[in-house]
């Protein structure tokens, strides 16, 4: 969609909504007024979790605030001027930064930033499927675990099964931090055996 439109990929996923919306309308049209509210769009809206809709647009409408402005491609040149992203090891640690922020930030606006932050050059750890957006989805998913809040998952899980979030602190914290390093090492080990 962006490629061809030149639009932000949440104004794709709007116009697929209203789409759907239409043909919805006019696949139910001739049915009964209780089949209409029931599989319309209408009655699928009164039951999905419109808040978490409208969070995770609004991040993403952050997030283009934040690269439109400039501050993302900043942050990268902070990144890359202190730790360094020329080298695999840089490249690990900046993912590895970016994985533990996503246990405070939830990681879909994370790794947006991140598409705002480098230009998929070819030839560069940056390059489009290559290592650096490989390793941020195994980072960003895995590091959200680390405290309940860091995913809208988590956030969900809190609040319909009632956990508190020391309980999670206390008890599983540690354990999803100590997955999350023991993830990267295997890793790098499985890119070091097939890379060299």
């Amino acid at each position: 969609f962006k490629t061809v439109t030149h639009l932000p990929p949440f104004m794709g996923m709007m116009l697929s909504l209203g789409i759907m919306w239409v043909v919805t309308d006019l696949l139910h049209r001739r049915k009964t007024a209780e089949t209409r509210s029931e599989f319309g769009v209408l009655g699928v809206i009164r039951r999905i979790d419109t808040p978490s809709v409208l969070f995770f647009l609004g991040i993403l409408l952050a997030v283009a605030s934040l690269q439109t402005a400039g501050q993302l491609r900043d942050l990268a040149g902070v990144l890359d001027t202190s730790i360094g992203t020329t080298t695999e090891p840089g490249i690990y640690l900046v993912g590895g930064i970016i994985g533990l922020l996503s246990a405070i930030v939830d990681n879909v606006p994370l790794v947006a930033a991140a598409m705002g932050m480098y230009d998929m050059v070819p030839g560069t750890f940056f390059a489009q499927d290559d290592f650096f957006w490989k390793y941020l989805a195994f980072t960003a998913g895995t590091g959200g675990s680390v405290l309940i809040i860091g995913s809208a998952a988590g956030v969900a899980v809190m609040g319909l099964e009632r956990i508190p979030f020391g309980w999670y602190l206390k008890r599983i914290s540690f354990l999803a931090l100590l997955g999350y390093f023991a993830g990267i090492a295997v890793y790098a080990i499985q890119r070091w055996i097939i890379f060299g």
